[in-house]
């Protein structure tokens, strides 16, 4: 599978990818950063790269039986051009993402290919096309390129096999990554089609999934009996194992297609439920003390108030530290008399201070990009609104991704 751009949901317990070690949970090995965009190799690369390595070197003494063991070492070449090949369809869309302000979040090469994550949703359908497209279409230029290339060397050598491998792959890259269902760069070009003419973004989404979910299902069946009836009339026979094999590869990439879309759907459910997360909503209201109150005396104040968390303010009354909720847990009551709130606060950044207005990705993304226990809610003239605290959003996200389980009675249709 060569590629499926993921658009991606801001989570609040991310953290900035400039802190991480080169390995990252989930996200494989750091080879490095492209235009600004981490790009990782997942563990599984290396033993799709041996397999390809073993069985394009099976192919060589065929072709080139002169090589010897040399064979491999063309083989993985091969494997390593191959997903070079892949980058680049990745960094199409990467390219067409930032042209359009729509924020990366990573690269990932991975086992049948690559994804580019892509933290917000295109604005319009036309962009949506675009964006799906031209990963697809760049795949179409490289094996152009490597045709032209075939032309000037001769066709039983290294450079000649190397030259048709990968125009052959990237051909197959462009044409699968072109079948209209999700997750494929087809079905995103789909629904951003159905976005277009019925208006609704989840109507596209919709019938873009459950067209992949029935390729999947034509890949299931039709893919190994395609290569069994093909087996049949080239050699009158067809082995077990390969039948086994086919069957094999088929089932896998049908779990993965139907997986994709399956998630596909329940992001765009998700996405219709983000307005919920509304920053005005979530904020508990706080009372203001200075720095110097004691712990006891501004917890009194507070619940003579019926507020839920404390600001600590200046002499002119300026917000300059949120007092972390944590940091009251960890004192023992008796202790709380002789003990400072100043000592349990935490100083207000500049991405601490999050406008009341902020709903839905705009508010998960604001609170990722400045990762905190607790932030300060203002208004618009700088008001003090509240103290917003991360573990009520992550709640709300949790409520609202529970309530976006996928419904296998669903129909087809919005």
């Amino acid at each position: 599978m060569g590629d499926s751009t993921t658009d991606q949901t801001p989570d609040p317990e991310k953290r900035d990818e400039s802190a991480e070690e080169p390995r990252r949970r989930g996200g494989g090995f750091l080879m490095g950063r492209v235009l600004g965009v981490p790009v990782y190799v997942a563990p599984s690369w290396f033993l799709v790269a041996a397999l390809i390595t073993w069985f394009f070197g099976n192919q060589l003494d065929r072709v080139l039986p002169e090589l010897g063991a040399a064979r491999y070492l063309v083989a993985l070449f091969f494997a390593v051009a191959f997903y070079g090949s892949v980058l680049v369809h990745e960094l199409a869309h990467t390219v067409a993402a930032l042209r359009f302000d729509l924020p990366v979040r990573r690269i990932q090469l991975q086992f049948f290919g690559g994804v580019s994550e892509i933290e917000k949703e295109s604005p319009t359908p036309g962009r949506e096309f675009v964006l799906a497209g031209v990963g697809p279409l760049l795949s179409l230029v490289l094996a152009g390129v490597f045709y032209l290339g075939m032309l000037t060397v001769e066709p039983r050598t290294v450079p000649g096999v190397l030259l048709a491998g990968l125009m052959i792959s990237n051909l197959i890259v462009a044409v699968f990554n072109l079948l209209p269902g999700l997750p494929l760069d087809g079905g995103r070009m789909l629904r951003a089609l159905v976005w277009r003419i019925t208006g609704s973004p989840m109507r596209g989404t919709v019938a873009a999934a459950w067209t992949g979910r029935g390729l999947a299902i034509l890949v299931l069946i039709g893919f190994p009996l395609a290569t069994h009836l093909g087996g049949l009339g080239e050699r009158g026979s067809f082995s077990g194992l390969e039948s086994l094999t086919d069957a094999l590869l088929a089932a896998v990439l049908a779990a993965i297609i139907w997986t994709g879309a399956g998630n596909s759907l329940r992001m765009a459910r998700l996405r219709e439920r983000l307005p919920a997360l509304n920053a005005r909503a979530l904020t508990r209201r706080a009372v203001p003390v200075t720095g110097e109150t004691p712990l006891s005396e501004a917890l009194r104040r507070a619940n003579e108030a019926g507020a839920r968390a404390l600001v600590v303010v200046d002499p002119e009354g300026a917000p300059t530290s949120v007092v972390r909720e944590a940091g009251i847990a960890g004192v023992p009551e008796h202790r709380r008399p002789w003990v400072a709130v100043s000592g349990l606060a935490q100083e207000l950044t500049e991405g601490m201070r999050v406008p009341a207005e902020l709903t839905g990705e705009d508010l998960l993304a604001h609170l990722r990009a400045t990762p905190a226990t607790e932030y300060l809610v203002v208004e618009e003239t700088g008001e003090i609104y509240g103290v917003l605290s991360t573990r009520d959003v992550e709640r709300a996200f949790i409520d609202a991704m529970a309530r976006t389980a996928p419904d296998p009675g669903t129909a087809p249709s919005a």
